[in-house]
């Protein structure tokens, strides 16, 4: 394993501003990806997935292949805005790298070329290999779940590659989610002259938090969070606009259904009279579960840890990932099996250097026992 090369080629995807929206940052990282599989003599070629996001690249083994033993998924995109990088741009300390997507997840998208550099010849002709890098995980795969659900369904099993949680756990399961757009449309008036005659989006607002807040289930683990509100002109204006982002988050999808016909309704109804309310469902992922086959492929992935003296233990989290997708097609997934690291998402993203070169031998143990 050479550490100082790998660390190297992870700074050259790090150090790019690659945020969903910052599509030539995006298009910069799947060329990098693309030349460094073609040099290795795989069949690499980008994907076209539309104006509004990066292309994808799709990797294989085997170009002429139909189905595959295993398709291996990660991402090429971050959630940081342009001009991150030169903020804080990839660094070090004796145990652990940081920076902007380190582990979440460029370090998952090299795991897998590492591991499939040194796949022995005989497991490379024996199986067909498939790895898929889409731009717009961070936003919901909404351009790209389709292309990768067409893979997946023509795959024996899928390896998300995200990074391991902090203490070393591979996923199980996870969390459905679901992004809304609310929007409130009332009647502007002069606050202090005729208030009567306006209708206030805020107010209307307001209500619908009690509302929405009311339908989440704790012991089910459903939740509900009003993150981003934005409305009103002035103190002096009665507001007649508002505008508000809702996420969900539920480990059952039959809970999913139950809280999308209540708001559904609910916005049918309206929150003040006179204040007309929009709901718009922006993204959706459906919960992953540990299927009898997945716990199979469960399994298999401890059985690699123990020849390669690596303990495998498993978590369910609330974040949601491509698995989320594959998983609802009833296609064996495991997720997490990308180096150890935490801090998504936020400044104090970090990645274990120790963890970068076992979690490569895991990886490249699970695929040669498929």
């Amino acid at each position: 394993m050479k550490l100082e090369q790998y660390i190297e080629e992870l700074s050259t995807l790090v150090n790019v501003d690659c945020g969903t929206q910052t599509r030539e940052g995006v298009a910069k990282v799947a060329g990098i990806m693309q030349q460094l599989w073609q040099q290795e003599g795989w069949h690499a070629e980008q994907i076209d997935l539309g104006e509004a996001v990066g292309p994808g690249v799709f990797v294989c083994n085997k170009p002429k292949a139909s189905e595959f033993d295993v398709l291996l998924v990660g991402h090429l995109d971050t959630v940081f805005p342009a001009g991150t990088v030169s903020e804080r741009p990839m660094s070090r300390d004796e145990n652990r790298l940081y920076g902007p997507g380190v582990s979440d997840m460029k370090s998952g998208l090299l795991n897998i070329l590492w591991a499939m550099r040194t796949l022995a010849a005989d497991h490379k002709d024996r199986l067909s290999i498939a790895i898929a890098m889409n731009p717009d995980e961070e936003t919901g795969s909404v351009h790209s779940h389709q292309w990768i659900g067409t893979l997946a369904k023509h795959a024996r099993c899928v390896l998300v590659c995200e990074a391991a949680r902090a203490d070393g756990s591979l996923v199980k399961a996870r969390k459905g989610m679901a992004g809304y757009h609310l929007t409130f449309e009332g009647v502007a008036a002069h606050a202090g002259n005729e208030p009567e005659k306006g209708r206030s989006a805020i107010t209307a607002f307001a209500n619908s938090v009690l509302a929405i807040n009311a339908l989440a289930d704790t012991d089910r683990g459903t939740t509900l969070n009003v993150g981003v509100v934005e409305g009103g002109s002035a103190a002096n204006v009665v507001p007649d606009k508002l505008r508000a982002e809702l996420d969900v988050r539920f480990w059952e999808n039959d809970e999913y259904d139950r809280v999308s016909q209540a708001l559904q309704q609910l916005c049918e109804q309206g929150f003040l009279e006179g204040v007309q309310t929009h709901l718009t469902r922006v993204n959706h992922k459906p919960a992953m579960a540990a299927s009898e086959e997945t716990q199979l492929l469960m399994r298999l992935v401890e059985l690699a840890g123990q020849e390669e003296g690596i303990k495998v233990t498993w978590q369910a989290v609330g974040g949601g990932s491509d698995a989320n997708h594959t998983a609802a097609l009833g296609i064996p997934t495991l997720d997490g099996l990308g180096p150890v690291g935490a801090g998504f998402h936020s400044p104090a993203e970090w990645l274990d250097i120790a963890s970068i070169e076992p979690r490569i031998r895991l990886l490249k143990r699970v695929v040669s026992m498929l």
